[in-house]
């Protein structure tokens, strides 16, 4: 659902890095789905963790945390490539889990 909410902020602002560079708003919405996820994923089970190794579970419960605690830190090339690369291939993971 979080992974969707990003993919639709940046139809939104089609896929435009200096829109997401200049609107704290686009930011904090793309931010705020990165935290929700990585919150998701700490209440996962172990056993799911253990069962799908490939998906960098522990990269990306830290990730949340560094945009919780980075108070205005946040480096945004970065994020936008997490947004752009990691996200939708966190989706289609996570697609794959759920209809196997």
């Amino acid at each position: 659902m979080y992974c969707q909410r990003i993919a639709n902020n940046l139809e939104r602002y089609h896929h435009d890095f200096t829109a997401f560079e200049s609107d704290y708003l686009f930011q904090d919405a793309c931010c705020m789905c990165v935290v929700q996820i990585g919150e998701l994923v700490s209440q996962l089970s172990d056993e799911v963790k253990r069962q799908n190794p490939a998906i960098p579970w522990r990269v990306i419960k830290d990730t949340r945390n560094f945009y919780v605690q980075a108070y205005g830190a946040i480096d945004i090339p970065s994020v936008w490539d997490t947004l752009n690369h990691d996200i939708p291939a966190l989706k289609s993971a996570c697609e794959a889990i759920l209809s196997a």
